[in-house]
């Protein structure tokens, strides 16, 4: 499977990035931080927090959505989403 990142600013894609995840589904994926920290290495953004609504979120919908307040570093941008697919 892959993981999608956009960064959304002013309602508009500033930047996308895809990476391959070596699991089938989302309930097989063990440890996010792995293809986060690739996803976000990639397109050169701090890596947010994530939490255990993150985590539900994608293996439930395939979507997770990550706001400024997710991030210990202040970032220029609304929301980074990231999407499973």
């Amino acid at each position: 499977m892959k993981l999608w990142g956009r960064i959304r600013k002013d309602n508009e894609t500033a930047a996308s990035q895809t990476v391959v995840v070596h699991a089938k589904s989302a309930y097989e994926v063990e440890d996010w931080s792995e293809p986060f920290a690739k996803l976000c290495h990639d397109l050169d953004i701090a890596r947010p927090v994530i939490l255990k609504k993150h985590i539900r979120d994608l293996e439930r919908f395939g979507h997770a959505v990550f706001l400024p307040s997710d991030f210990l570093e202040s970032v220029d941008f609304d929301r980074f989403e990231a999407e499973i697919f």
